[in-house]
Order: structure tokens, then C-alpha cells, then sequence
């Protein structure tokens, strides 16, 4: 897998001050994508050891609320074999620490059910993450108001709520915050 850039200090892809990783690879292709370098799978650096340390390090700082990973997809099946063992990495070294995904997949109709996204690692990568924000970009859509998403379509689910549940539990923004509805 490669990556296209990690940010130390984000504060507009998630609650909180994040370190994010943009994957490179992308199969959506979504029309106004605003980082659309990172649709070819090739695109940036490879993601090593060294890299898994530098995301590590950056978040062992109190500040930082979690990782989250962007892209390019996440849930392009062959970024998922990389990303999986390492999300478990992060879970077991931070716990504290949550962990939001930005995928152009649906949570219910493509991830948790046979799509060109579900691999054998879907389920477990899925059970690593907090906070999933899904379906793809709309351009006709797009609203620069809402929080921590580009277009009206798209959702913020709680994803250990939703897979206790078996219902789609979105997460609404209320008073600078965000709140379970």
C-alpha cells in the first residue's frame, strides 16, 4: 500500500486535534474528489514499518484525540490487508484513542454485505473502527456547512453501536459536539 500524506496535527477530519493517513488507491473516482492524486493506487510512498512508526509516535502525544484514515478508499481490499494489522497495533498501544474512516463505501449495503469492498479483512478492520464516515462524494450534493463530511449524502455512524445494534447509528453534530441521536 501506498500513502499520500499523514498529518500530525489535523483538526477538520475528525473531533479533535488527529494524526491522518491518506491511502492512495481508489476505485470511486467520485467527480469533485478534493484529493483525486490519491485515486492511483501507486500514487505517494510505500507504507513501511518506518511510516507505521511516525503515525505511532505522532500519537503518543496527550493532544491527540485518535487516527483517521482517509484517502484514496481505505476499504480498497488490498488497503485493508495493510491496514487491518496495523489498526490493531494502534488499538492495543492506545485504547484511549479513537479511530475514524472516511470510505466512499456504504457501511450497511457494501461493507457489511458482499460488495467489491468485503474481504477477509472487512469484519475485523470494521471492529477496529469508532467512527465511519460513509458513501461518496456528491458534488451536487456538496455543502461546505456540514461537519466532517463534504456532501449531504454522505453519514457518521457510530460503528460499534451500529454492529451491536444491527441498525445504522448516525452521529449528529449538536452545540460543537457530536451526540448520538
Amino acid at each position: 500500500m501506498n500513502y499520500g500524506e499523514i498529518k500530525k496535527t489535523d483538526i477538520a477530519n475528525g473531533e479533535g486535534v488527529r494524526v491522518s493517513l491518506f491511502v492512495s488507491g481508489c476505485t470511486h473516482c467520485c467527480k469533485g474528489c478534493f484529493n483525486s492524486e490519491t485515486w492511483d493506487f501507486s500514487y505517494g510512498k510505500p507504507f513501511t514499518e518506518d511510516t507505521e512508526k511516525e503515525i505511532i509516535c505522532a500519537l503518543n502525544n496527550d493532544f491527540v484525540n485518535g487516527l483517521t484514515l482517509l484517502g484514496g478508499e481505505p476499504f480498497e481490499p488490498s488497503n485493508q490487508q495493510v491496514l487491518t494489522p496495523f489498526l490493531k497495533k494502534i488499538k492495543e498501544q492506545f485504547p484511549s484513542k479513537n479511530i475514524w474512516c472516511y470510505t466512499g463505501y456504504l457501511f450497511d449495503k457494501e461493507l457489511l454485505n458482499d460488495s467489491r469492498a468485503r474481504c477477509d479483512k472487512t469484519d475485523e478492520m470494521l471492529s477496529y473502527i469508532d467512527v465511519l464516515v460513509d458513501g461518496e462524494f456528491v458534488e451536487s450534493l456538496k455543502n461546505v456547512s456540514l461537519a466532517y463530511k463534504g456532501s449531504e449524502n454522505q453519514r457518521i455512524i457510530d460503528v460499534k453501536k451500529s454492529l451491536e445494534t444491527g441498525q445504522i447509528e448516525e452521529w449528529h453534530i449538536v452545540s460543537d459536539r457530536i451526540k448520538m441521536k
